[in-house]
């Protein structure tokens, strides 16, 4: 135990973000650099080592959390990644990105604050990184057996670089022009800054993986050539078929989809523009969907210097402790601001949109909602409840409804879909054809990128024994195990 009464003596300190007006000027990650190196060592003290520790069932990793959080505690960074290695491709993808439902398993968080179980981990990764500790795991000798990955997500890199180190030749096909799917592009700047990306890919390169970016597996190659020219295929290509909002006006400019907005602004980023070619610039901004697709269209538009900026949710405000029907150990669903809220802009919540209205030009410039209420399995409006607010940029963030991969790639695979129109796969993660795997968003359906991760790794065991006879790679999760969320 690292401390047998940090959990007495220490109270919960997270990592602090920077000031509002600092961020807004720029893309940056909005945490203050390093400022978790003076508190890290006691806040990982404040684990209790419980003899059944939940953190773990919270994670579909498996992560040895207890383990590293002793490690880290007594200043051995070494051992702490190695531990954290041991179970995790990505930890400074999933240090920043992660809902943590691990610590909302943390056993200490049954009547006090949790462990800051992700700060921990963040900090154990971006030491490695300084002190030179992540470098290439290059395989011994190569099996001969070639494998190719469709997407280049969590999902996919996870199960690229487990099967490179098995000591196969594997590529990876990218339909973006650059790696890292919804990652690279889906994800802002001010969250995650995509150097992390680009680090892991030269290690992945440096292993032996080969990307090939650019190419639309269905379109520029297709599933039958991906079958003749590879031992072994893996479908992760995510789940980004947007669910649309079928109201009048749907049509005008200006109505968007979130992830025809936000990859725009990452490339800015990049280089690509000079500016977003669809930018909230001086514009009132309506982000229909309170999930966090939706903040991350809340803090985009405040960097793009919106006029104003309101976020629509059907469902009622959650509350702010956790429900009596969510109890310990599962992910609650409470109220959170996340560092775009911080920065401004308003949340409506029960509301439904019942239409658009454009000027003469076709540009969308109001949004009319009624107020609903749910009864009997139904969302009913609340009569008199009629609103209009300002609305000349607005962006669908409502979810996914199934997987990328219907652009013909299934039809030439000759794969089954499940009822929810994702990739069928049985108790191995392997589809209805004969070599054909599936792992993360394509036969989950949208999920959490360490789901993503934990699905990549166990299809590439998966993977490994359909090549080889055998495998001596982690499989932590199978198809059909589902979070700890009600």
């Amino acid at each position: 135990m690292a401390d047998p009464k940090g959990f007495l003596t220490t109270p919960k300190q997270l990592a602090e973000r920077r000031p509002v007006d600092v961020r807004l000027r720029d893309w940056n990650e909005v945490y203050v650099e390093r400022s978790l190196l003076p508190i890290i060592t006691k806040q990982a003290g404040r684990c209790m080592d419980c003899g059944i520790p939940f953190c773990h069932s919270g994670c579909p990793l498996g992560n040895l959390i207890p383990e590293w959080n002793d490690l880290a505690y007594r200043d051995d960074w070494s051992g702490a990644i190695e531990r954290l290695h041991a179970t995790n491709n990505f930890p400074e993808f999933t240090g920043r990105l992660c809902p943590a439902p691990c610590e909302s398993a943390c056993v200490l968080g049954i009547n006090q604050d949790p462990v800051t179980i992700k700060n921990v981990e963040v900090t154990i990764i971006d030491k490695a990184w300084d002190r030179g500790g992540v470098t290439p795991q290059v395989p011994e000798r190569l099996s001969g057996k070639t494998v190719a990955v469709v997407g280049s997500g969590p999902a996919g890199l996870a199960a690229a670089q487990q099967l490179t180190r098995a000591g196969h030749t594997v590529v990876v096909y990218e339909r973006a022009d650059r790696i890292g799917g919804l990652l690279r592009y889906g994800i802002p700047e001010f969250k995650m800054e995509k150097r992390h990306i680009n680090r892991r890919i030269e290690q992945m390169r440096a292993e032996g993986t080969r990307f090939r970016t650019g190419v639309e597996a269905g379109v520029d190659i297709s599933g039958q050539d991906l079958r003749s020219r590879f031992d072994a295929v893996v479908i992760a290509a995510g789940a980004t078929t947007a669910r649309d909002l079928p109201v009048p006006g749907r049509e005008l400019n200006g109505v968007h989809q979130a992830m025809e907005y936000l990859p725009l602004a990452n490339k800015v980023q990049e280089g690509d523009y000079v500016d977003s070619p669809i930018s909230a610039k001086g514009k009132h901004v309506v982000v229909i969907g309170g999930g966090d697709t939706g903040a991350d269209c809340v803090g985009t538009a405040h960097r793009q210097g919106a006029a104003s900026v309101t976020q629509l949710e059907i469902m009622p405000r959650p509350s702010d402790a956790r429900p009596t029907h969510q109890p310990w150990p599962t992910m609650p669903m409470t109220y959170k601001v996340t560092s775009a809220h911080e920065e401004g802009g308003e949340r409506v919540y029960s509301v439904s949109t019942s239409h658009f209205v454009g000027d003469e030009d076709g540009n969308v410039q109001e949004l009319h909602l009624v107020e609903v209420e749910f009864k009997d399995g139904k969302f009913e409006t609340v009569p008199g409840s009629e609103k209009v607010i300002p609305a000349q940029l607005v962006t669908l963030a409502m979810g996914f409804t199934g997987t990328d991969v219907k652009n013909g790639l299934v039809e030439q695979l000759g794969v089954d879909l499940d009822a929810r129109g994702n990739v069928a796969r049985d108790g191995k993660f392997g589809t209805n054809v004969d070599g054909v795997y599936v792992c993360g968003d394509a036969g989950r359906g949208q999920s959490l990128i360490v789901w993503a991760i934990a699905e990549g790794r166990s299809a590439a065991a998966a993977v490994d024994a359909y090549l080889g006879g055998k495998t001596a790679l982690p499989a932590p999760i199978k198809p059909t195990d589902r979070p700890l969320v009600v």
